[in-house]
């Protein structure tokens, strides 16, 4: 999620156990799982990477966000506190100002792993805030926040505008809930084909790996 291992970044087991201090076990356990949540795949006497999304793969992970979110923007639209609301527009400035620092092009990293991390709490407190907790586990179990995150670190997406995150928090505050669900389509679908263009290349590549252990 910090970008430090790029699409379709060779991994190997005993390299992992060697870096982190510990047996094989433990690597091929948390590597399985990995596979499991769709980041990382093998292929027998070939090897283990970081999963290469197809671009149908991408856009379906979009579609799957833009159904959830727009629905979880309509009930925080109709459920929504005003101190609750409050909260979300604090958070809203604040996802700005990160992003905003970002894009001077000097964040490490590390920053931009807080950067994203903060994003993804900013979300799933609209969804906490809808009160609908199968909602919520439907968003976190599908991953659509986190394949969004990695997608956006893999493709270098361009800058955010500036008022982003305020501007979307200001309709979904409004108390209209379709016009709460278009906002939400619009922020969903913002860059989606910057990000489809930019990871063209990638997931078009052939896997090349020799087998790893």
């Amino acid at each position: 999620m910090r970008g430090e291992l790029a699409l379709g970044a060779v991994l190997s087991r005993r390299k992992l156990a060697t870096e982190f201090g510990m047996s094989l076990l433990p690597v091929s356990e948390a590597l399985q799982r990995l596979e499991n949540e769709g980041l990382v795949e093998s292929k027998p006497r070939v090897g283990t990477r970081v999963r290469v999304p197809s671009l149908q793969d991408v856009r379906e992970r979009y579609v799957v966000r833009e159904a959830l979110e727009c629905q979880s923007a309509r009930l925080f639209a109709e459920q929504a506190t005003p101190q609750e609301r409050q909260e979300l527009q604090r958070m809203a400035e604040h996802t700005d100002v990160l992003f905003n620092q970002a894009a001077t092009g000097h964040a490490d990293p590390e920053f931009m792993y807080q950067v994203h991390s903060y994003h993804f709490s900013f979300h799933m407190r609209v969804a906490e805030y809808g009160r609908c907790g199968a909602l919520r586990e439907a968003i976190e179990k599908n991953q659509v926040l986190i394949f969004n995150w990695l997608y956006d670190v893999a493709a270098h997406r361009r800058a955010l505008p500036p008022r982003f995150h305020r501007e979307l928090t200001a309709v979904l505050c409004g108390g209209d809930p379709d016009a709460a669900e278009k906002a939400m389509r619009d922020h969903v679908r913002w860059g989606l084909e910057q990000t489809v263009q930019n990871l063209a290349p990638r997931a078009c590549g052939e896997w090349r790996l020799r087998r790893t252990s």
